[in-house]
């Protein structure tokens, strides 16, 4: 009997098997249409075909082993910690496992439970011992080397991974088989790229290593094409429209720009701005990638060119109109940073003498609405100068009078489609974008194929230097009376914390750390707490008090990894740093580098895999950004040095990465197979691929590009409508 046949566009309820309940919750997650469900891929998979036999297990090398309950107990450390540990007889011999700080547990297993224990164990005097494993409980009868990988998904508060599935089995069934290929048999057999039907079934219920490894090279390929053909279809209508402003920088202005400025500019920051003026003389718009060192003085550049842009003006208007310049605009992508370049450029740009006056706007979504609108009015005269703001400054009531430049700062966290949004009537404003996560030239000009780049890897006279430690368990108790004297002598210091709520890890809550500090080791000083999910006025009323020296220890999560600066606050401690890739690990530590005495950063870590073991060696050991980068981008994928894991919105540009899903578990010993595909290779086929695409057929308007123009299109749509699930079936 053939199954009946769904659009990707169905409501989840229509489904067969899905039903009402079931897609009222998950519209939680955003699932609402059998494409949502398809794009909701796996965050991983888990081992659980049972077959390991107990006497072949090594430690370090991932296993799942089946067998029954015998015991279940609950007791407290010395370290003041609930452990959890259940006894699991097996073929073979015994196997424990072992949890800490989730004493619900208890309740969850119980004696008599047949189940398969999946994890990386390790000897514990004669016995194997798995912390924080994953367990499955099997049912009455079911064989254990029924279940083999399981996708897990990415969840929210009331939706369970049955739900999910269910959902995704759904589309797979009814949904996928008529999905139009993007792709001739030609172009998949050149590049080895299976059907997007094989695609989606690999990706989601996949039948080994080798089928999900393709799915993955098909659906990473399909997203940076699609993404490619966007940007330079965008980027070659702006050339052959000239409609940028043309700034010009003659000497007298150049003079009057850098005496805004209380240093000099470093020759780094000299080679940028000279590719700045040069790029803003033109009306081909500029598209340029600043990337630096964290404190290397981007913003300084991109304030430079900010400057020159409202200084000059349209030679249609009279000198004496006060609202008669361009204009400039920066976006930053939390309030916390807005702010803090709020009050920079306030600083830099007002100045006594009402002629030469910069107004300089905050638009940030908590606002008052009267404010608001006295802002937006402000925008829409030209009296506004420049403009710095959160996404509020993409939305459609923002309209400038003469938008001329751009400047989005911390790349990474905003889509790369977002930065085509602000416009200005018919005119194309340059662009500056920014990062402190430096990536490798090769892999920025694959990711941004359609920018220039300018680097700066020097660091200003008087940048002091931040001194790391790796603190173990054994030397932690040593590391707070370390931090505790540095307070007492009359620094602040940080304290990050990975995450707000606990976690299935066993990484503890910013809530709960933050108890342990102020009863335990810092009980003698004056603690705050700050996170994404505090209302922005309050984040901002901790931090002013920080800031004003009224707390001698901001507790935070990597919310303020960026846009804070505090030159008293010299000391940091990053706990389960092992959570954090190296580029973000670097951002943090950047925080203590803003006194005027060397920094001070422990890094605290528990158990550690090899992999981790090496970014932490490579942190403690490397003050160089541009290394750190490269080498996470080695051993995470691109897709992880874009996008954020903090509790703030997710910025990544790419739908799919290599490391959107991650392989099963049991490579993670073996580096070059838990690396399955090269996607530095598939960013720049995709982007060879555009370039001779867009060459031979301008506008995809040939029939059998007529898929890859639907794709373009959609993610246009989805571009200007900047919000919501977003993604490609290609």
């Amino acid at each position: 009997m053939d199954r009946p046949s769904y659009p990707p566009s169905t409501p989840l309820a229509a489904l067969p098997g899905v039903g009402e309940a079931r897609a009222a919750r998950l519209a939680k997650l955003g699932l609402r249409t059998a494409k949502d469900a398809l794009l909701h891929f796996p965050r991983g998979y888990k081992d659980f075909s049972g077959t390991h036999a107990w006497h072949d297990l090594e430690a370090g090398r991932h296993a799942a082993v089946a067998g029954e309950v015998i015991d279940l107990s609950s007791r407290t450390t010395a370290g003041g910690r609930s452990m959890v540990s259940m006894l699991v007889q097996c073929a073979g011999g015994a196997i424990r496992a072992v949890w800490f700080n989730l004493p619900f547990l208890t309740k969850k297993y119980a004696v008599g439970m047949r189940v398969i224990v999946a994890g990386t164990p390790r000897r514990n005097g004669t016995a194997w011992e798995f912390t924080h494993p994953d367990v499955r409980v099997l049912d009455e009868g079911e064989a254990a080397e029924g279940a083999e990988w399981l996708a897990i998904y990415p969840l929210s508060a009331g939706v369970h991974q049955s739900h999910v599935r269910v959902a995704v089995q759904a589309a797979l069934d009814h949904v996928v088989d008529g999905l139009p290929e993007a792709f001739s048999d030609d172009v998949r057999q050149a590049r080895g790229l299976l059907t997007i039907q094989e695609a989606f079934r690999g990706i989601h219920r996949p039948a080994g290593r080798e089928m999900l490894d393709a799915a993955r090279r098909r659906l990473a390929y399909a997203d940076h094409l699609v993404v490619q053909l966007l940007l330079r279809e965008d980027r070659r209508e702006k050339e052959r429209r000239q409609a940028a402003p043309a700034i010009t920088v003659d000497s007298r202005l150049d003079a009057r720009i850098r005496a805004r400025f209380p240093f000099t500019f470093t020759a780094a920051q000299e080679q940028a701005v000279a590719n700045i003026v040069a790029d803003l003389a033109a009306t081909r718009p500029m598209h340029r990638l600043l990337q630096g060192e964290v404190g290397s003085g981007k913003t300084a550049v991109a304030v430079y060119a900010m400057l020159a842009a409202v200084a000059n003006r349209p030679a249609e208007t009279a000198d004496d109109d006060p609202c008669g310049r361009y204009q400039a605009a920066l976006l930053a992508p939390t309030e916390l940073l807005a702010r803090q370049h709020h009050r920079s450029l306030s600083k830099w740009l007002t100045d006594n003498n009402a002629r030469n006056k910069t107004q300089v706007e905050l638009l940030v979504g908590g606002m008052p609405a009267a404010a608001k609108r006295e802002v937006l009015s402000r925008i829409e005269s030209g009296a506004a100068s420049v403009v710095i703001g959160t996404h509020a400054l993409l939305a459609e009531s923002v309209q400038f009078r003469r938008l001329a430049l751009v400047v989005i700062d911390e790349q990474q966290r905003f889509g790369v489609e977002q930065r085509f949004v602000m416009q200005s009537g018919k005119a194309d404003p340059h662009t500056l974008i920014m990062t402190a996560t430096p990536i490798p030239r090769t892999l920025a000009h694959g990711l941004y194929g359609d920018l220039d780049i300018s680097e700066i890897r020097q660091q200003p006279a008087g940048r002091q230097a931040v001194t790391t430690y790796h603190v173990l368990p054994d030397t932690l108790a040593q590391w707070w009376g370390f931090f505790g004297k540095k307070l007492r002598d009359g620094r602040q210091g940080y304290v990050v914390v990975p995450v707000i709520e606990d976690s299935e890890r066993g990484v503890q809550s910013i809530a709960s750390a933050y108890e342990e500090l102020a009863n335990g080791p810092l009980e003698a000083f004056r603690l705050g707490l700050v996170h994404g999910r505090m209302p922005p006025p309050l984040q901002n009323a901790v931090l002013e008090d920080f800031a004003a020296g009224k707390l001698d220890v901001l507790v935070a999560t990597p919310v303020i990894e960026v846009g804070i600066d505090v030159p008293q606050a010299t000391i940091m401690t990053i706990l389960d740093a092992d959570c954090f890739g190296l580029a973000q690990l670097h951002q943090l530590r950047g925080r203590a580098a803003r006194g005027a005495v060397p920094g001070l950063c422990g890094v605290v870590t528990e158990r550690l895999d090899d992999r981790a073991k090496e970014r932490i060696e490579a942190f403690v050991a490397t003050a160089d950004g541009f290394a750190l980068a490269a080498l996470d981008h080695r051993l995470r994928g691109s897709g992880r040095l874009f996008g954020t894991r903090q509790s703030g919105r997710s910025g990544t540009e790419f739908k799919f990465t290599q490391r959107t899903v991650a392989a099963p578990e049991e490579a993670a010993a073996d580096e070059a197979s838990n690396i399955p595909f090269d996607e530095d290779a598939i960013i720049g086929a995709a982007r060879t691929d555009a370039i001779a695409l867009l060459d031979a057929d301008p506008t995809l308007a040939l029939p059998e590009h007529a898929r890859l123009r639907d794709l373009v299109d959609q993610r246009r749509r989805e571009q200007q409508a900047l919000g919501g699930h977003h993604g490609t079936v290609g």
